[in-house]
């Protein structure tokens, strides 16, 4: 059996209409001003609105920065930071995707610990204690509400920096089925093969073990059934609700076990060309699967894998990956996602360096990289 080491540090609060007790764990932190973290799209969908009057009702002041976007740089988090300063906050409120969660996170660095966010590029940097963080996920994706790292951007490579700390994991999340269902139907696809392939990649890493295989499998059970559900009943907040529990459990395995190649080459995807995350990484997952699948204890959990969802084989559980990546309208050679040829060389060596290769079971050089690039093209 493969040791472990467990530190949970992020209470896991679910159920439908969960959000209203968010004043009630503000207080619970000692919270007296709070900065909102958020994007647009949540402010008009009314979730944003609707988190500041439970806290106001509570006594709490609330401010709110709505400036956050896709794959947040290092720009995006020095205003979260001037956001943050201006209205003297005791707590963040990730509220939002992974992209809100990331630049609460690195807007907490930045404030506590001062400096720049490539400082903290690695694990276990921040040498100050960091404010307290509600993380309040509207998509069920990235984990990161049950993750320490903060994912940003450098402006200059355009690669994502992982930075990681256990002062910058949430001390609450909070999961709420219902503030999901808003989604657009191509977010609620992104972000679900996001988790799927998380729950598929942790299983398998270097650094699993046994707490977070549990994690992991759990996971894809609860996601590889209902996501094709989401995809076609939008509403069904009981799917909704398997979503988001699978996308938080697989974000427990991240933080024990890390993630693999595909995401390694799905960086330099999003970097170059702007295709989602959750595009690229299912676009290159069944790739992947294939050729980690060539050694054997690799290929006996993606096994179990299978039997967890009811198929007879790892190529059938393969198969069925790309048959939602076709239902979610994901499929598209990278071709004719912008991909070019001449581009290829550089993303592998780009990929090659990514930190989630490392931790890939299967060992990938250059030229493998550059052989999914052209089988995908």
């Amino acid at each position: 059996m493969l040791p472990f080491d467990f530190q949970p540090r992020t209470r896991v609060v679910f159920g439908s209409g969960t959000l209203r007790r968010l004043g009630e764990f503000a207080c619970e932190l000692g919270a007296k001003h709070v900065l909102i973290v958020t994007d647009k799209g949540i402010v008009g969908a009314g979730h944003a609105g609707r988190a500041r009057e439970i806290l106001e009702k509570e006594g709490v002041s609330v401010s709110v920065f709505d400036g956050v976007r896709e794959n947040p740089d290092t720009e995006d988090v020095s205003l979260c930071v001037g956001a943050a300063r201006e209205c003297g906050v005791d707590l963040f409120v990730g509220l939002g995707g992974g992209s809100s969660l990331d630049t609460a996170k690195g807007a907490n660095f930045i404030l506590t610990n001062g400096g720049q966010m490539r400082d903290y590029h690695g694990i276990g940097k921040a040498t100050k204690p960091m404010l307290p963080l509600i993380a309040v996920p509207t998509t069920a994706g990235t984990g990161s509400e049950c993750q320490s790292f903060a994912l940003i951007t450098d402006p200059v490579t355009h690669l994502k920096m992982a930075c990681g700390d256990p002062k910058a994991a949430a001390r609450i999340a909070l999961l709420d089925p219902e503030l999901t269902v808003s989604q657009p139907a191509r977010v609620s696809a992104c972000t679900g093969v996001d988790a799927l392939v998380h729950a598929l990649e942790t299983s398998v890493t270097k650094k699993r073990n046994e707490l977070s295989r549990l994690f992991s499998r759990e996971a894809f059970r609860l996601i590889i059934h209902a996501l094709p559900e989401v995809l076609a009943t939008p509403e069904d907040v009981a799917a909704r609700g398997a979503m988001l529990l699978g996308a938080a459990y697989a974000g427990v395995a991240i933080e024990n076990s890390m993630l693999g190649c595909a995401h390694s080459a799905a960086n330099p995807l999003t970097a170059h060309f702007g295709i989602v995350h959750g595009q690229a990484v299912g676009r290159l997952i069944p790739s992947v699967m294939r050729r980690n699948a060539r050694e054997e204890f690799v290929a006996d959990e993606y096994n179990t894998l299978a039997e967890l969802a009811g198929f007879s084989s790892v190529e059938t559980l393969i198969g069925r990956i790309e048959e939602i990546l076709t239902i979610a309208g994901l499929s598209a050679p990278l071709g004719r996602l912008g991909v070019r040829e001449d581009s290829i060389g550089k993303m592998a060596r780009e990929a090659a360096a990514q930190w989630t290769a490392s931790f890939n079971p299967v060992e990938y050089a250059v030229r493998d990289f550059e052989e999914i690039y052209r089988e995908l093209l």
